[in-house]
Order: C-alpha cells, then sequence, then structure tokens
C-alpha cells in the first residue's frame, strides 16, 4: 500500500478495508475483522447503518450544498432535535471535532471579553484532548500533539482531573479565570473518569456558578449514545453551559456541534463566527438519521448492556493478573498492569484474532464498539481479547 503523495502524518497499519458492515470490516480479498474501535467512536450504529445510507444516498441526489448565505431547513431541524435532547438553547454546525473545540474556546473568550477581561484563562485538565487546532491543541495535554507549534499556555490553566480542591485553590489563586473546559471522561488520555464518577461534573457546575464562569463540556467522543445516555452530563444533575460533540454525531460522515445555552447563548453574532462546509444540506441531514435510529430505538440501552457485559467477561477472565476495567457504556477501557509491554498489542490483536482494538494511556486497551453490537459480536470481542492477553500473564 503506497503513500507516496499523502503527508506522513499517521502511522499507518499495514492494512486497507474495502467495505464494512455493522460490526464488521472487511478486506479486498473479504477477510472480516471485528472492529472495537469503530473509526475511533465514530460510526456508533455500526458500518453502513441502512437508514443512515438511504439518508445520504436520498440527500446526494438532492442537495449537497448550498453554503450558509442562504437558510438550510435540514440544519434546522437538525438544531432542533439536538438542542432539545440536550436542552441546550442553539447550535453552531463545524466539520469535526476539533472545529467544536475551537468555536467552544472562543466563546469563552468573547464571553470574558464582554466582562472585560483583558487575558482571560481557561481551566483544562491534565491528560485532556480536545483537538489539534491552535486553540484546541493549546487546551490539549498531549505533549507529543503539541511539539514545536508554540502553543498557547498562557491561556489555560491545566489541572489534575477529578480533583475539585484543585480548581477550588485555582480561583483563589487567579482572577482571570473565565471558563472550565473538561471531557466527561477522557478518551485519549486513557478512558480516565473521575473517583466519584460523574457527580465531578456537579461540583465542576457549582464553582463555575459560584465564579460566574463558563461550564463547557467536550463531548466528542462520550455523545451520541456512547456512554449509554444521549450525552454523558446526562448521567448526572449537571447542565453545560457550552456543549460539544462530533464522532458519532454522522455515524461517520464528517461534522461537529457547539451547543450553547443560558449565558453563552447570543454571544455569536453574524460574522463573530462561520464555516463554509458546517451544516450542510447533506451533513444535516445525517445527524437526523442518526438521531432517529437513537431516539427511536433500544441501542443505547443495548450499549449498557453490552458494555457491561464485554468489561465483566474479560475483567472475570484475567482480573487475577491485575486487568481492571473503566469507562461507561460502549465506551470501555481495559487497564493492563504498567509494567506490561503492550507495544505490539495493536498489530497482535488485527493479525492474530482479527480484532481491531487502540491502546491508550500507555496500558490501556481501548475499546469503541457499534453501540448496537449483538451478544455474539460481545461474546466474540471479550474472548478474542482474552486468547490475545492470557499468554502474557
Amino acid at each position: 500500500m503506497s503513500a507516496t503523495y499523502l503527508m506522513p502524518t499517521y502511522n499507518r497499519q499495514p492494512i486497507s478495508f474495502t467495505r464494512g458492515s455493522g460490526s464488521w470490516l472487511y478486506t479486498k480479498d473479504e477477510t472480516p475483522y471485528l472492529d472495537a474501535l469503530t473509526g475511533i467512536a465514530v460510526c456508533g450504529l455500526g458500518h453502513c447503518h441502512p437508514q443512515v445510507t438511504d439518508a445520504i444516498q436520498q440527500q446526494a441526489a438532492t442537495l449537497v450544498h448550498t453554503s450558509n448565505l442562504f437558510g438550510i431547513d435540514w440544519q434546522e431541524r437538525a438544531g432542533e432535535i439536538l438542542c432539545t435532547s440536550a436542552q441546550m438553547d442553539s447550535v453552531f454546525f463545524a466539520n469535526s471535532g476539533a472545529e467544536a473545540n475551537e468555536a467552544a474556546l472562543k466563546l469563552a473568550r468573547l464571553y470574558a471579553h464582554k466582562q472585560g477581561f483583558k487575558r482571560p484563562k481557561v481551566i483544562v485538565m491534565e491528560q485532556s484532548f480536545h483537538g489539534r487546532t491552535l486553540l484546541s491543541l493549546s487546551a490539549t495535554a498531549n505533549p507529543k500533539a503539541r511539539e514545536g507549534f508554540y502553543t498557547l499556555d498562557d491561556d489555560f490553566i491545566r489541572v489534575p482531573f477529578g480533583d475539585i480542591a484543585v480548581i477550588k485553590q485555582a480561583a483563589q489563586d487567579h482572577d482571570d479565570i473565565c471558563a472550565i473546559f473538561v471531557e466527561p471522561i477522557q478518551g485519549e488520555g486513557g478512558l480516565n473518569t473521575a473517583a466519584n464518577g460523574f457527580t465531578y461534573l456537579e461540583e465542576l457546575q457549582a464553582e463555575c456558578e459560584a465564579h460566574n464562569w463558563l461550564f463547557m463540556l467536550d463531548e466528542v467522543q462520550t455523545g451520541n449514545g456512547r456512554t449509554g445516555k444521549y450525552f454523558a452530563y446526562q448521567h448526572s444533575k449537571a447542565r453545560p453551559d457550552v456543549l460539544t460533540t462530533a464522532k458519532g454525531l454522522g455515524n461517520g460522515f464528517p461534522i461537529g456541534a457547539c451547543m450553547v445555552r443560558g449565558r453563552a447563548n447570543g454571544l455569536f453574532g453574524a460574522g463573530s463566527h462561520g464555516s463554509t462546509y458546517g451544516g450542510t444540506p447533506l451533513a444535516s441531514r445525517v445527524v437526523h438519521s442518526v438521531y432517529d435510529v437513537l431516539a427511536n430505538s433500544d441501542i443505547m440501552d443495548n450499549a449498557v448492556t453490552e458494555g457491561l457485559f464485554i468489561r465483566e467477561t474479560i475483567v472475570d477472565a484475567l482480573g487475577q493478573y491485575g486487568v481492571s476495567s473503566r469507562g461507561a457504556g460502549m465506551m470501555i477501557g481495559i487497564s493492563l498492569p504498567e509494567n506490561m509491554d503492550c507495544s505490539q498489542l495493536v498489530d497482535r490483536a488485527r493479525d492474530e484474532q482479527k480484532l481491531i482494538i487502540n491502546i491508550t494511556g500507555g496500558h490501556v486497551v481501548r475499546l469503541l464498539p457499534p453501540l448496537n453490537m449483538s451478544r455474539d459480536e460481545s461474546t466474540q470481542v471479550a474472548e478474542r481479547l482474552i486468547d490475545l492477553l492470557k499468554p502474557s500473564f
């Protein structure tokens, strides 16, 4: 497989897939691979879901793009269902999670500007990942992603994830904070959850209310049913001022969204932000079709049931070796002993077990299967991973 004309920005695996169906990917010779990664939490309904495929085909034959100079009916409809589901007031459609997060961070700056701040700061977390645009990269903790890009570090205060005491101390030490930006579960950072679970979000919101900060949630990976709720924060009583999402929003079709409510609503006006491709008729119809599938089925309940089954099956078999699990729904982290060599696990899983996985945080197997995975397929994911790992102990 040649990549002569492509910039070497990815460590690509030595394999290519020509088609997908549900939980399965197929190579040119029709070898099936069980996909427990779904394009990194993107194809939550599996590959080529018939309802989404039908929506793409119909809209592609009708109208793909007009630009945001004109009203877009499907964009209005997609905005309504998203804001209603999330209890938000309005939405800006972008093309990706990074763009949605960039919009959120611009909103925080504009919010601070209207209050007379000269150089406001946003609290972000250690081990966070928010994207690769310059501002979202500055909010990101990953040193490798940041290296050489002169990130805007003076605009952020970085604190340990899950530690509310440090947030309280930051409020005493700084008078120029305007927002907190946080992932409900840290995806790239190792499937990290706070010790007190989603209650942590309620504590963060209380601090934001006390200090008149914006409470901003990055649900690029955790949204769209991934954890068993449409948005992960809905496992708690918290409500964000700004909410971003992407990935599963289009089930593989590129689109992102930044939603606002309350004091964050109305900050953007005509000309203050924009996107040529954001919320095209085609992309917006896809969002609508994905929502229809999720909202009118038991798929999110299935994500909870099958995700728990996968976690429990693996821990029951390997817990004696120090293996544990974390996450929620179909956002699963299998934590391996820190001294275990994980460098070849992705390749071995693919080649030996025909299983697609990912390693994050150095020693955590990240599983992001389709939300509608069957029990037989869930069993295969667990058994193939157990067969892969057990000989190493």
